[in-house]
């Protein structure tokens, strides 16, 4: 059995779970997620949990089996809790802030990048060198947060860019002095 595939998918109170040819819906307090799940996977809901089981032992399956229970998981933690990461600006006039919806970064460049939130997804600027990616969607939040990360990422020489928080990056050295 999969450590991650047999353990149930436990629904909390406010949460609602519908299943219908394989494509399952969660409904909560944050909002609504659909997704369409392996066809072979047989997925379960029953008195307040979802239970994944799989059809035989196959490499194949093993792998769908955790995957398919993680993506399960993912929507269930999202509409009761919600996604967020938060990415960090580092360097000499590095700011982010928000025209409206838009997230306007100026990080170097000649002109200011503009960058657009999905529709389930929201950006905050708490300070202008801290921007904060919220959302229901696990992979939604995700995918934004390495759409700004693209925008300059960071260098390896003085570590200037767009990070993630807690992210170490390693510096190289600098050019060594020439020899006399």
């Amino acid at each position: 059995m999969s450590r991650i595939g047999k353990l149930p998918v436990t629904i909390p109170d406010g949460v609602q779970v519908t299943l219908q040819d394989n494509v399952i819906t969660v409904k909560g307090p944050k909002g609504e997620l659909t997704r369409e799940l392996h066809n072979e996977m047989e997925v379960v809901v029953e008195d307040k949990q979802v239970i994944i089981m799989r059809p035989s032992d196959s490499n194949k399956h093993k792998a769908l089996h955790g995957l398919t229970r993680t993506l399960v998981n993912n929507m269930v933690e999202g509409v009761t809790k919600g996604y967020q990461k938060t990415l960090e600006l580092v360097g000499v006039g590095y700011r982010a802030q928000m025209q409206g919806k838009k997230l306007v970064l100026q990080v170097g460049y000649s002109h200011p990048v503009e960058i657009e939130p999905g529709k389930n997804l929201e950006i905050e600027v708490p300070a202008p060198t801290k921007v904060i990616v919220k959302g229901i969607d696990k992979e939604e939040v995700g995918t934004l947060a390495a759409n700004i990360r693209a925008v300059r990422e960071p260098e390896p020489y003085k570590g200037k860019g767009i990070r993630y928080e807690g992210e170490r990056i390693k510096l190289k050295a600098g050019k060594a002095g020439a020899k006399k």
